[in-house]
């Protein structure tokens, strides 16, 4: 299954999200944190009660910029 993973720097962490099931992970490096990511996933979808989301398209994620 593919997941939507969001990934932000927190002070000397990067934080992976995947905002579909909740599920978050951090590493020193942005490629640690999708590591870390990928098997808190996995051990997620280990438990028969997770709630698995339904598939839909990828979603589309940008930024927009808004005045304070």
């Amino acid at each position: 299954m593919l997941f939507t993973a969001v990934v932000t720097r927190e002070e000397k962490f990067y934080v992976a999200f995947a905002p579909d099931v909740d599920v978050a992970s951090q590493g020193e490096t942005i490629e640690k944190a999708l590591v870390n990511l990928k098997e808190a996933l996995e051990l997620y979808f280990e438990d028969d009660d997770a709630i698995r989301p339904p598939l839909t398209e990828k979603p589309i994620i940008t930024l927009v910029e808004a005045s304070p």
